[in-house]
């Protein structure tokens, strides 16, 4: 069944608390971008923890190999169920952030996080990555990068809806789809360029939906982030 990530991306603590109090009780994941962990450091995960939410830690490393193996236990450690790395860091590198997190959870006794891949980024538009330099169109530079992380060890890759459904056909049904970009009907897309509605994304087999503004930017929180959970469950 797929899952809601609601993306808390606030850099003040009154709007925190007041998220995560329109949000409560909510079966939703909270993410935690760059700029929430920027602000309050990467004790916040516990802290969100401590409210009874999964916290999918969206720090998107990307450095060598070395570096990110180091980061990716400072990540285990506070205590993230789910983290990101950049599949175009390369094979080495995605390896060292599944295996020495891996390692990191086994010595202190904790599940492993998974951890995904970011494959292309959903604002980006097929301009925008031959601009870049990559080639073919997104879904095809999407596919090379899952396959990267794939073979890496990665549980999975974020990517657009628009690719989840060729990333399921080319590494199976288990490898699993973080799908930002996610909209309700009728909303506005913002700075996104790929993007579907929540329907349409369950359908298409993502395992994650990724939404933020709508909810976050909402009069009623609590009220939108139930109306997505209904619109995805149909």
């Amino acid at each position: 069944m797929s899952e809601l990530i609601i993306a808390v991306d606030v850099r003040e603590e009154t709007k925190l608390q007041d998220l995560l109090s329109a949000l409560s009780g909510q079966p939703v994941w909270i993410k935690l971008g760059f700029e929430s962990l920027y602000a309050f450091g990467l004790s916040l995960v516990e802290r969100v923890r401590s409210r009874g939410f999964r916290v999918f830690a969206d720090v998107k490393l990307h450095d060598i190999p070395n570096t990110v193996g180091a980061a990716s236990r400072v990540v285990t450690r506070s205590g993230a169920q789910l983290f990101n790395v950049h599949c175009s860091g390369g094979h080495a590198m995605c390896a060292s952030a599944r295996e020495e997190s891996a390692e990191e959870a086994s010595k202190l006794g904790l599940p492993r996080p998974l951890v995904v891949g970011v494959t292309i980024l959903t604002s980006l538009s097929v301009d925008d990555i031959h601009a870049v330099g990559y080639l073919g169109t997104t879904q095809e530079a999407a596919l090379r990068l899952a396959g990267i992380g794939q073979r890496a060890g990665l549980d999975g890759v974020v990517c657009s809806v628009q690719e989840a459904a060729s990333v399921k056909g080319a590494f199976g049904a288990t490898f699993l789809t973080v799908c930002p970009g996610i909209r309700p009907a009728g909303a506005d897309v913002q700075d996104q360029k790929r993007v579907s509605t929540p329907r349409g994304a369950v359908l298409a087999g993502a395992d994650f939906l990724v939404v933020g503004r709508p909810v976050t930017g909402a009069m009623d929180p609590g009220a939108a982030c139930a109306a997505l959970l209904r619109e995805m469950n149909g």
